[in-house]
């Protein structure tokens, strides 16, 4: 068994499988941008940039801005290479989903 230096906080399991958030800058302002492991992603989600599912289980990210402004119903989950490329395309066009 391996011994915790002092002063040095016990690993948070919830923080863990929740992911880390972090600030990112971007051309269109700041983002909370937090990393969703695939253990944690248990919901399915369509990402905004490119208008396809995120499935349970797949990690991806959710993004909300950093301003202060808006609440929870601005966070939005999107695959991890969509975000990183959405200042390289253009903008979306929905595709009409079938009911």
């Amino acid at each position: 068994m391996t011994r915790r230096a002092e002063g040095v906080p016990a690993l948070d399991a919830e923080r863990a499988r929740r992911g880390v958030e972090a600030v990112q800058t971007s051309s269109d302002g700041l983002w909370m941008v937090r990393g969703i492991p695939g253990g944690a992603a248990t919901k399915t989600y369509r990402c905004p940039g490119c208008d396809q599912e995120i499935r349970a289980g797949v990690p991806h990210v959710v993004v909300w801005p950093a301003d202060g402004r808006g609440d929870l119903s601005d966070r939005r989950h999107w695959h991890t290479g969509c975000w990183r490329a959405r200042d390289r395309r253009a903008p979306t066009i929905r595709r009409l989903r079938r009911r």
